[in-house]
């Protein structure tokens, strides 16, 4: 498979309402130093933790065991995503033999979910699971696994239109996602009514065939960390500089709550909050365009098309291919008025996706957004900062979430 995968992991928070290893990490301007029991290592780049070796993509282990019991499973490669949220995982990477219970509904019918992101769609059941990160558990969460053979037909009612069914390594960039967005449940108010308004997400699958069904928000796939007993009031992205240049790999860090231990301070980052849809404003060139948000799930940095940022696409790849190496500013607002300036740089893809270049750092790699109208900040923007993400409803020194704050 090529290495630069399209990855753009934008999830079902449009429709919401509403053990690992540890490593030493730096939160606002405090310094951390040896391990923590709220800090999970993240690895980015080229590495053992990279099993479909895509560019621009940050990985960790995650531990699922069958609720209450000592049958675990770690799985490495799972990709750390900012723009979604609950833990899914590919069936066909899970132990042989091992296996969960199944999400029911009142009829005992198994409830499969249909998952619809900005580069394709998961299918699988929602199954319950302890999740281990790090020293913290989240008890009986609801997840999804992905192409499990007894339900391998997908219904026509599933929204398949925004790209392949991921249902394997190759076609995922991953072997599971760890969603840890804004958001409570992966779909929230809207899956949890009858009619048009329901988006297709859920589905109640008897031997006759899967319907799509309403789901109670206890029973969606949910965020693991708002499920801990503490430090579940959102997370911190924390990776390192990336030089202009590339670079192969790094490690980093995901810092469990904030402002909740002595390694998890705002300190001085900006709060950007977030409109109903965990959007902010991104500002460029005079205009606005609401709808943009940060994504690590992105492995670039998708914005607006060619007609606006005179960059032209590259013949054989879908990112923008400038003949040098191109400049810009932005600036992001939140509802609330605060705002940062963000200085980006954008290269030739040719260039940087070449098999001559044994980077899967690539700080400069972007792309067209679909449709061309917002700001995906993926992955690179992240090289540097300290990325908060505060999940909707928890209070925290910043306020009460969701906001993005750096």
């Amino acid at each position: 498979m090529p290495r630069w995968l399209f990855f753009v992991l934008i999830g079902a928070a449009i429709f919401a309402a509403g053990c690992g290893a540890s490593s030493s990490s730096t939160t606002g301007n405090n310094p951390i130093t040896g391990p923590a029991n709220n800090v999970l290592a993240i690895t980015a780049g080229g590495s053992t933790q990279n099993p479909a070796g895509i560019v621009n993509g940050a990985f960790a282990s995650v531990t699922i065991c069958a609720p209450g019991t000592s049958n675990c499973a770690t799985i490495d490669g799972m990709l750390v995503d900012t723009q979604s949220t609950g833990v899914r995982v590919l069936s066909p990477v899970l132990p042989g033999g091992f296996s969960l219970p199944k999400q029911t509904d009142a009829s005992g019918n198994p409830i499969v979910e249909c998952q619809v992101f900005g580069d394709g769609f998961t299918w699988g059941p929602v199954e319950m699971a302890d999740v281990k990160l790090s020293g913290e558990q989240a008890s009986s969460l609801p997840i999804q696994v992905i192409a499990d053979p007894n339900f391998s037909t997908v219904p026509s009612a599933c929204n398949t239109t925004t790209g392949p069914n991921e249902n394997t390594v190759a076609t995922l960039g991953a072997n599971g996602i760890l969603g840890v967005g804004n958001f409570l449940q992966d779909c929230g108010a809207a899956c949890t009514v009858g009619g048009a308004a329901n988006p297709n997400l859920y589905f109640a699958c008897p031997a006759s065939g899967c319907v799509v069904t309403t789901v109670a928000l206890a029973q969606q796939v949910s965020h693991p960390v708002a499920k801990f007993a503490t430090d579940n009031n959102g997370v911190i992205v924390e990776l390192p500089p990336v030089a202009a240049g590339g670079a192969v790999s790094t490690n980093g860090s995901l810092v469990f709550g904030i402002g909740t231990q002595s390694n998890n301070a705002l300190g001085g980052a900006t709060v950007l909050t977030l409109d109903a849809n965990a959007n902010f404003t991104t500002m460029f060139r005079g205009n606005s365009f609401p709808g943009s948000f940060v994504d690590s799930g992105s492995n670039g940095i998708f914005f607006l098309g060619s007609s606006t940022t005179g960059l032209p696409v590259c013949p054989d790849n879908p990112f923008y291919c400038p003949t040098s190496i191109q400049n810009f500013t932005a600036i992001n607002q939140g509802t609330n008025g605060h705002s940062t300036t963000i200085n980006f740089s954008v290269a030739n893809a040719d260039g940087l996706l070449s098999s001559s270049n044994p980077n899967f750092l690539l700080p400069d790699l972007a792309a067209p957004s679909t449709p061309p109208n917002f700001f995906d900040w993926g992955l690179p923007f992240f090289y540097g900062r300290n990325v908060f993400v505060a999940i909707e409803g928890k209070n925290t020194p910043g306020g009460v979430g969701p906001y993005t704050a750096y």
